[in-house]
């Protein structure tokens, strides 16, 4: 089984003015891995509502162009929610290097080295992956804290939560 894998959706400020990993741009938390055989603008959007019931929605959503991304339905749903969709350029991925970052992770830690012997499955060992990537990995962009221990510091500092949701196929 080869599914096609889809969303990632990763949590992170919106405040580019940054120098020192207490104020990085991104917690670097990998928020949402969900795999399917196509993903569609509709799919996306659903998953994107979905998320929007656990944490706010960004101003602002970073994509790719991808037919998925640049179609009514994501561009509907944008619409409603008041979030405006900011598309990189075409080719151009380091415009989106936090996900390509995270991206190239998951393909090397997980799809190559994987076999998905059903959607259920695939499911699962992305969700430990995910998990894993957030809870025991310490980054050394965040000081070498890991993603959810990064998060944690911030909200007893008072910083305001991570609010830009930055996705991406891959």
């Amino acid at each position: 089984m080869d599914p096609k894998f889809g969303t990632r959706v990763r949590r992170g400020d919106a405040d580019p003015t940054h120098s020192s990993p207490k104020a990085a741009l991104f917690t670097q938390d990998s928020g949402l891995i969900e795999p399917d055989f196509s993903v569609t603008g509709k799919k996306v959007a659903r998953v994107l509502e979905q998320l929007s019931h656990e944490h706010p929605l960004p101003a602002v959503i970073t994509v790719a162009n991808g037919s998925e991304f640049a179609g009514k339905n994501l561009d509907a749903w944008a619409y409603w929610k008041k979030v405006r969709l900011e598309f990189i350029r075409p080719g151009k991925p380091v415009e989106n290097t936090y996900i390509e970052s995270v991206n190239g992770r998951l393909r090397g830690e997980c799809l190559n080295d994987q076999v998905f012997l059903s959607m259920e499955d695939a499911r699962a060992k992305l969700e430990a992956w995910r998990l894993d990537y957030n809870e025991q990995r310490p980054h050394s962009s965040l000081g070498n804290l890991t993603p959810r221990e990064f998060a944690q510091t911030r909200s007893e500092l008072g910083a305001a939560p991570a609010q830009m949701l930055n996705f991406q196929l891959a």
